[in-house]
């Protein structure tokens, strides 16, 4: 070993590398260069070369260090460095330069100190550029760290150099979880997240314990977004045969989320209820609860223990309480959850919001599952329909469309509650109907009572529904009539009008050619003289009955 190199390492402890240092370096060998000629991208290369050919050339990896700390150098020459310096550490770490020998010299110790001091700062020259470069950097250094994390797993004792916990890899996860680096995130999900199980693994871990603490929302962000990408519990067997590392040499207490499928399931559920437990934005819970059902329950080996999660969502009300419905209801079919407020607070969902809500369709989907039993009480199914037909008269009409098939289904499905359409008092009782005939009487149904079983709805009728028959958007009032006739269809296919939209309805209208009506509509019928103004030109008195009544509304004088 060179003399110089050996005072180098002697010093290295004492000594603390500065941007003078590494400026007055850097200026040093660009000088040495365009006196030489030669080109950086040679030069790289050579210092490399000359690495792998003997130790006393190990203080060039100074040198590379320095090219790499240059923020005024090229970021093409800076990502060659990078590059460069990666094969240098990855060669050292296979040939076993940098474990500590058994009955080294005290000279050989120094060295393996000294590379290690090396390899630490060419990590966080890494976790620099993954943190604050640009994003073409940012996507090439994460592939350097994660080619070095490889190499230091197979060479390096996991006991004395923790890679994955503790280590390296937690750095770099919490670059790639970092709010800004939406593309590093996306490259490290596609490449290794979804593609490689003792990553998948390993990350699962690190976020359960990074979660442990409160973070803000655009990291929680991310990490949902991560955790999103798992996908399905299906397969797992073939997932688990895919790894970047070797994983043999796992410790037995370690290796079950690597083996059993049981483990790695409870693995990913502490994850998502460290998730759960973080402070999170209104839209991060209406995302989770979008995807509850389909991405997050299946990962859990005990459903139950988003019971609480979901009660509370479910007890705020407005668009969370829809949302949450499809991951209660599961828990209440499957898991025996006892909720025994259930229909009376989905009773109370039913207002005039959420007939304008974009959430509508999913909620009628859900409404036709929760109310499809033989075994509920007449009075409260009486009680859904009848509320929804007195919302729906001030409904729009892509809602109408979807509320009247509905209600024919629900009265095909509890035939009881067709005493509600087919009530006939003259027939049962000739005074009482002369009675209403010339008085009226008071509807018995009692909108503002909250427990669906004492509406009274079951005593009521559907007025409202012959009400919309008068629509005034013509397939609306068309739609409405099939109450009124004869129930021969078996039921109505209610996907069919679930995605009907305003805009639609009046595209079809407009959509139709004049021919094709029987007869031009007109707005009057009576086409009247004046329409402002009572008297003529000369003053005298007009006919005033066609149009006369926007003249005792208005006063144009």
């Amino acid at each position: 070993m060179s003399p110089a190199l050996n005072d180098e390492l002697k010093s290295s402890k004492k000594r603390k590398k500065n941007d003078t240092d590494s400026t007055r370096r850097s200026m040093k060998w660009r000088a040495v260069e365009e006196e030489s000629g030669r080109s950086e991208a040679e030069h790289i290369q050579e210092l490399e070369d000359q690495i792998a050919e003997s130790r006393k050339y190990y203080n060039n990896i100074v040198t590379l260090l320095a090219k790499l700390d240059d923020a005024d150098s090229d970021k093409a020459n800076r990502k060659a460095v990078a590059i460069s310096l990666c094969r240098v550490f990855c060669r050292l770490l296979a040939g076993g330069h940098m474990n500590m020998p058994k009955d080294a010299m005290e000279q050989d110790l120094i060295l393996v100190a000294w590379l290690k001091e090396r390899y630490q700062e060419y990590q966080q020259a890494l976790l620099t550029v993954l943190n604050n470069g640009g994003s073409s950097q940012q996507l090439a250094t994460l592939s350097l760290a994660m080619q070095l994390i490889k190499e230091h797993t197979a060479y390096l004792p996991a006991s004395e150099y923790p890679v994955w916990n503790g280590g390296f890899f937690d750095d770099v996860l919490a670059a790639v979880i970092k709010p800004g680096n939406d593309k590093v995130g996306a490259h490290f999900t596609e490449n290794f997240f979804q593609k490689y199980h003792d990553i998948t693994v390993y990350t699962v871990l690190r976020l359960a314990n990074y979660l442990s603490k409160q973070r803000n929302a655009e990291t929680l962000d991310n990490i949902i977004e991560l955790l999103s990408n798992l996908g399905e519990p299906t397969e797992l067997q073939e997932r688990f045969e895919n790894t970047y590392t070797d994983t043999s040499k796992t410790s037995q207490k370690n290796k079950g989320p690597f083996t059993s499928e049981n483990a790695f399931k409870i693995r990913v559920q502490t994850t998502w209820l460290a998730v759960l437990r973080n402070e999170m934005t209104k839209s991060q819970r209406k995302h989770l609860l979008r995807i509850m059902s389909h991405v997050v329950v299946p990962w859990f080996a005990k459903p139950e223990l988003l019971m609480d999660f979901l009660t509370d969502c479910y007890d705020e009300g407005g668009s969370i309480s829809l949302l949450s419905l499809s991951g209660l209801f599961y828990l209440i079919q499957e898991k025996n959850l006892d909720y025994p407020q259930f229909y009376t607070k989905l009773y109370s969902l039913l207002d005039r919001d959420m007939l304008h809500s974009k959430h509508r369709s999913r909620f009628f989907r859900l409404l036709d599952t929760f109310l499809a039993s033989s075994h509920l009480p007449a009075t409260m199914v009486a009680s859904f329909i009848k509320r929804l037909s007195r919302l729906a008269l001030n409904a729009p009409p892509s809602a109408i469309v979807v509320i009247v098939p509905w209600m024919y289904n629900m009265l095909k499905s509890h035939p009881t509650c067709t005493f509600m359409i087919h009530r006939d008092l003259k027939k049962h009782n000739t005074s009482l109907y002369e009675e209403i005939e010339e008085q009226g009487m008071d509807d018995p149904f009692d909108a503002l009572e909250p427990n669906p079983t004492l509406t009274n709805a079951i005593d009521s009728s559907l007025w409202e529904i012959e009400t919309l028959q008068s629509h005034y958007h013509p397939n609306t009032a068309a739609l409405a009539k099939i109450i009124s006739e004869q129930f021969t269809k078996q039921q109505y296919n209610v996907e069919d009008f679930l995605d009907l939209s305003y805009q639609a309805l009046l595209s079809t209208e407009l959509g139709k050619e004049e021919k094709a009506l029987k007869k031009i509509p007109v707005v009057e019928f009576q086409i009247p003289k004046r329409i402002f103004t009572d008297r003529g030109l000369e003053g005298r008195e007009e006919d005033t009955e066609p149009g006369s009544l926007v003249r005792r509304l208005w006063d144009f004088n």
